[in-house]
């Protein structure tokens, strides 16, 4: 008897999410340089972690055989304190990820309940509905922009999770500030809304959503390491909710889901206000160029809120291979049924030039 009849039968439909292909598989399969090979493929801070995070990581290297702080004390009040809420609201994840795995653990009901979320958002939220034997509804989008009126019409009464992504990931839109908050007002009350933010941080006049959460709004708000603070490799991110929400989320939680290296590097990088403002201006100043550099050539893309572009190529797989032989990785959208665009991260100005030098090239071959 194969070991299949023995597993979740969700696991044989379910494809396994594709990350950005790592620098050292490029290395290998194409004989290169690891050391010349540029990533621009999974939205990471090319700027690189924070000094100061840096630092209190060294410090912290001789304290690896204690467990971490299993409640995150320090880190939690840190967050508190920054965005001016009770720490019993502030809930640590191992990525932003895992709080999405977490919501549907605590409001997800496998065979009887679903989940909602607009077409072309984050993949990650129809996986793990498929995990959690979870119908997952998909709402028509805008021309690559979250239709709000769409996803309200498509919650039903076993609806309890919608997630609305803001910027989203892939395609870089924002929703409105004010269209934003009155369809988080009209929610059901049957339903909780995953608002995620992963992005938050490039968004010019951002939404007020912790005051929102503050206000009772019945909503989890997601925030990451990842991206401004450039601590993509150690996994942290958190979520902000009503402190009954969170408490719920904590139920739902492994011990120590937070590793030490985590807690200690991402409560440095929460201080290092001059390491975000470095990214944040060369992450708009470098968005601003790769758009206008895409207009000059005439190619289709959406203007972006975030640290990337996403961008028509006409052969996605194409381009994509043929850049990874120049020693550039981007990211195709093929795996989200769009095979003639790509995502573009924003680099450093030397990484944007190399690319800006080789695309027209493999673009035409």
């Amino acid at each position: 008897m194969s070991v299949w009849n023995l597993a979740n039968p969700n696991l044989r439909q379910l494809v396994p999410y594709e990350p950005g292909k790592p620098i050292d598989d490029v290395a290998r399969e194409l004989g290169l340089d690891p050391a010349s090979i540029i990533k621009l493929a999974s939205n990471e801070n090319p700027l690189g972690p924070s000094p100061k995070a840096v630092a209190a990581m060294q410090a912290a290297l001789q304290g690896l055989h204690i467990y971490p702080d299993g409640g995150c004390f320090h880190l939690r009040n840190a967050i508190a304190d920054k965005m001016n809420v009770d720490r019993s609201m502030v809930i640590l994840g191992n990525g932003s990820n895992e709080i999405i795995e977490l919501a549907y653990h605590a409001f997800g009901r496998p065979g009887c309940t679903s989940a909602v979320a607009s077409r072309y958002a984050f993949v990650v939220y129809k996986l793990m509905a498929q995990l959690f034997d979870v119908e997952f509804i998909e709402a028509p989008d805008r021309e690559f922009h979250h239709d709000l009126a769409a996803i309200n019409a498509a919650i039903r009464p076993d609806t309890r999770l919608v997630f609305v992504t803001n910027p989203n990931n892939p395609t870089g839109t924002r929703i409105p500030n004010d269209e934003l908050k009155a369809f988080i007002d009209g929610l059901p009350p049957h339903v909780m809304c995953v608002l995620d933010e992963a992005y938050y941080e490039f968004l010019e006049n951002p939404p007020p959503t912790i005051e929102w959460v503050k206000q009772g709004a019945r909503i989890i708000v997601l925030r990451t390491f990842s991206k401004i603070q450039g601590l993509a490799g150690l996994r942290v991110g958190y979520g902000i909710a009503s402190p009954e929400t969170a408490e719920i989320l904590q139920r739902c939680r492994q011990p120590f889901n937070s590793n030490s290296m985590a807690q200690t590097a991402a409560l440095a990088g929460l201080q290092d206000t001059d390491h975000m403002a470095r990214t944040r201006t060369m992450t708009l100043e470098g968005r601003a160029r790769l758009q206008a550099f895409f207009t000059k050539l005439g190619l289709k893309f959406v203007p972006s809120e975030a640290n990337f572009v996403f961008v028509e190529v006409g052969d996605a797989d194409r381009v994509f291979k043929a850049l990874l032989r120049e020693g550039i990785i981007i990211r195709s959208m093929t795996s989200y049924g769009l095979p003639a665009w790509v995502r573009v991260s924003i680099g450093t100005p030397e990484q944007m030039k190399r690319f800006e030098a080789a695309f027209p090239k493999v673009l035409v071959a």
